[in-house]
């Protein structure tokens, strides 16, 4: 028997929301309507440095003027809270523990700066690229074994040589990557004592039993690192949908960092909704 569908979506609160997130939540919301299922809301606030309570509160307010709708959350509560992952800390210890104890990750001195000098590359554009990190760099297996807790250190997780990682993304098909070849050895938890996005959400989405996730196709070589992280995990993998990413006229993605009208922004000047979703920028992209 199927199990019942469970989406989510999953916003950052570094910044007010903009048209693209409205997109891709709006598409999430869809998709779990169709199926018959449950939409959460879950607040990535992991980073205390970035993330503001205004930045939750207002992430809550504007989708909800904008039509969005769910049925677990911060605002609602529900079985599988708290629904902030500040609050839930104790999963990703188990987690970090697991991991170290199987001997998939290890401590690491490096940082990201340091692996893009090494690589000749320029720093990543998005949050889910970067460049190889070097194998030469890695140190001996079991390394980091004895530690009992994260520490104040940098923890990668060590991909495995000559691996590719194949999977099906319902709207995209087939998608797969070569590990050490378009990904390299990855931050499951940083030095700052926050984990890395990756362990993050794999936990958050196995124990919501997320049934699929909904999220943006800049994101799809993270979807091939989590698969790594649920097969070392001993976890069953939710399935995927990556949605197209709303640009600018000038062709460049909406993005927190580039300042792109907001919901908050549009809301103010008076536009509706469904006057929104009915613009043509809206759809294009969906059926690629």
């Amino acid at each position: 028997m199927k199990p019942p569908y469970r989406g989510r979506i999953a916003p950052t609160p570094t910044g007010y929301l903009h048209l693209g997130h409205a997109r891709t939540f709006w598409i999430a919301m869809e998709r779990a309507n169709e199926a018959g299922g449950q939409l959460i809301f879950r607040d990535e606030d992991l980073d205390p440095q970035r993330c503001k309570p205004e930045f939750s509160a207002s992430a809550i307010e504007d989708l909800r003027w904008f039509g969005c709708d769910w049925q677990e959350g911060p605002d609602l509560h529900g079985p599988f809270g708290p629904y902030r992952q500040s609050e839930r800390d104790t999963l990703f210890l188990e987690a970090w523990e697991q991991l170290k104890n199987r001997g998939y990750i290890y401590p690491c001195d490096k940082s990201r700066k340091d692996v893009a000098r090494a690589a000749r590359a320029p720093h990543a554009e998005d949050e889910a690229a970067e460049p190889i990190y070097p194998e030469n760099w890695r140190p001996p297996l079991g390394h980091g074994r004895d530690a009992e807790s994260p520490g104040a250190i940098n923890w990668r997780f060590r991909v495995p040589d000559e691996r590719r990682v194949d999977f099906d993304d319902a709207r995209l098909g087939p998608c797969a990557f070569e590990c050490l070849r378009d990904f390299g050895d990855f931050l499951v938890w940083r030095k700052d004592g926050v984990p890395a996005y990756e362990l993050a959400v794999v936990v958050d989405d196995a124990a919501m039993q997320i049934s699929e996730v909904v999220r943006g196709e800049d994101l799809l070589i993270s979807t091939a690192r989590q698969l790594l992280l649920y097969e070392a995990l001993g976890l069953t993998p939710p399935g995927f949908y990556h949605a197209p990413l709303l640009c600018d006229t000038s062709g460049q993605r909406l993005a927190k960092r580039n300042r792109s009208l907001t919901l908050r922004e549009l809301r103010a000047a008076g536009h509706r909704p469904e006057q929104l979703r009915q613009s043509e920028d809206w759809w294009s992209g969906l059926d690629d």
